[in-house]
């Protein structure tokens, strides 16, 4: 235990600012640039912070919509489909069904169709149960409006929200039927897992070929999976953990290639979330070659 209110609410910081923003690099940032400011007060001004926690949520708050601002024209300009940077969580937070949903690829990218606000005032009330006049302090509004905009935001997010998630013992069942079907290359072992309106969203940035909009059908995602095996001699896809659920990591060459996060519907697969840009591969790769 510690008695430093920053470090005892630093995982809540991260995750708040990692859901308003999508990004586990940003999210960092703005944690950091949170502590700064909050060992900048000195020991009598932390003595007058009557709720530490609403203190460093409401500066967090503040930092991610300034990031968001200022991220804004460059998801404008992105080429190709944006996904979230992919987050390396472990089995075992599939247990936690709250958390599981609020940081998956899916819930992530519908949020990402709300207003910078919108989704301030949804992640701090729907995920955190922060108090209307809490988050009305942290995004300058007033607690009235802030109950319409968490109004609005959770509509929104239920007319698109993703579909209950199902237990880790059939993701994972599914998921090695899948793999095993991608290491061989086998192309009714593929169509017998995928769903038939499976859908892929791959997030190249324009920096590694992917497709710019979404794939969709058995049909035609199969062949994309099956010819791994033809173009890449030397690849191995392996399972791992992403944002909750269950994904697999793709290795060419002995190097991190790309990360897929898969969902699982009615025992096949029903939308693949495929992370390719590199740039959103660096975290991921460091963490995991730490771990071996």
């Amino acid at each position: 235990m510690t008695d430093d209110p920053f470090v005892a609410h630093r995982g809540l910081l991260f995750t708040a600012a990692y859901e308003m923003l999508g990004s586990a690099a940003d999210a960092e940032d703005v944690v950091q640039e949170t502590w700064l400011r909050w060992a900048d007060l000195d020991t009598r001004a932390r003595t007058d912070v009557r709720d530490p926690r609403a203190y460093l949520v409401r500066i967090v708050t503040r930092q991610a919509l300034n990031r968001l601002r200022t991220l804004a024209r460059r998801r404008e300009e992105y080429v190709g489909e944006w996904l979230p940077e992919p987050l390396l969580t472990s089995p075992d937070v599939a247990e936690d069904v709250e958390l599981t949903e609020s940081v998956s690829f899916a819930m992530l990218t519908v949020l990402e169709t709300l207003g910078h606000t919108e989704r301030a005032v949804f992640v701090l009330r729907e995920v955190f149960d922060t108090p209307y006049d809490e988050i009305a302090a942290a995004v300058g509004k007033t607690p009235a409006a802030v109950r319409q905009i968490a109004h609005r935001a959770r509509e929104h997010v239920a007319a698109c929200r993703p579909r209950t998630p199902v237990s880790r013992a059939e993701q994972e069942a599914v998921v090695t039927r899948f793999l095993s079907a991608v290491r061989g290359g086998d192309l009714q072992q593929l169509l017998d897992v995928l769903a038939p309106d499976v859908v892929v969203i791959a997030d190249g940035g324009g920096f590694v070929a992917a497709p710019r909009r979404p794939v969709v059908g058995a049909r035609r995602v199969a062949p994309l999976l099956g010819n791994l095996v033809r173009l890449a001699v030397a690849f191995e896809a392996m399972p791992l953990w992403l944002n909750g659920g269950a994904a697999f990591r793709l290795d060419i060459d002995g190097e991190l290639a790309a990360v897929a996060s898969l969902v699982v519907e009615d025992g096949r697969i029903s939308r693949i979330y495929a992370v390719v840009n590199p740039h959103k591969l660096a975290r991921l790769d460091r963490e995991t070659r730490l771990s071996r």
